[in-house]
């Protein structure tokens, strides 16, 4: 786009509006400057069609200042606090094992940054619900378990007979078709609303990807993942 233009009208103010329409910017992205005047016209032009010619130069934007987003720090549980936050879970699932199937184990592996938690038995769909909804929701009560009678907030990671694993890779494969599909194609493709830790590994396995990019739209929960390609 052309930084100045010359734009004509019959008045200053249709000059200015003509070559708004041709940057197509409003007036506040452009410099102004009117080199004809119609009230300066002499006796003997008094007969010649009034013509105002306006300058518009746009603007210079100034450079937007990067933020740098700093990962969020880790919150560390002391040995005691990982032992409280074990036997809290563990009482938990002792008492829902009841309402369970017959033969369903669990482990728990505690870390420094999180107690991760693993349930196993093949029947037990309905705790992992559509897209691991359910999963999320228990992750959710169980985190609200294991910290109660500890100061810091305690990081559950559950999983159920292996769900996030397969559902990576489903995910990660996903992500490999649209983008042979974007690169075909040179057009966007958008994805349907998923969760953030499901977008996040979309937008992390692309990330590898020259030719792609992915930015995420809309808002919870319908916020989805955009596939295109790059600039």
């Amino acid at each position: 786009m052309e930084k100045t233009i010359i734009s004509e009208g019959k008045t200053t103010n249709e000059a200015i509006e003509k070559g708004l329409k041709q940057l197509n910017v409003p007036k506040s992205k452009v410099h102004i400057k009117v080199l004809e005047n119609e009230d300066k016209r002499s006796f003997f032009s008094i007969l010649s069609p009034r013509i105002v010619k306006v300058e518009l130069t746009l603007k210079e934007e100034e450079p937007k200042e990067k933020k740098e987003i700093k990962p969020k720090k880790e919150i560390e549980l002391t040995e005691e606090e990982q032992e409280k936050a074990e036997k809290n879970i563990s009482k938990f699932l002792e008492e829902m094992k009841e309402f369970l199937p017959e033969n369903t184990k669990y482990e728990i592996i505690k870390t420094k940054t999180s107690i991760n938690i693993n349930i196993y038995h093949q029947n037990l769909g309905y705790l992992i619900g559509y897209r691991g909804e359910t999963l999320y929701a228990f992750q959710n009560i169980l985190s609200a378990v294991a910290g109660k009678g500890i100061n810091n907030k305690v990081r559950v990671l559950l999983d159920i007979e292996g769900y996030k694993a397969k559902r990576e890779k489903t995910l990660k494969e996903l992500a490999d078709k649209v983008a042979r599909t974007v690169i075909r194609t040179r057009k966007s493709v958008t994805l349907e609303p998923m969760q953030a830790y499901e977008r996040k590994i979309i937008h992390s396995h692309l990330q590898q990807n020259n030719k792609v990019e992915t930015v995420s739209i809309g808002e919870e929960p319908n916020r989805r993942l955009v596939v295109s390609l790059k600039k």
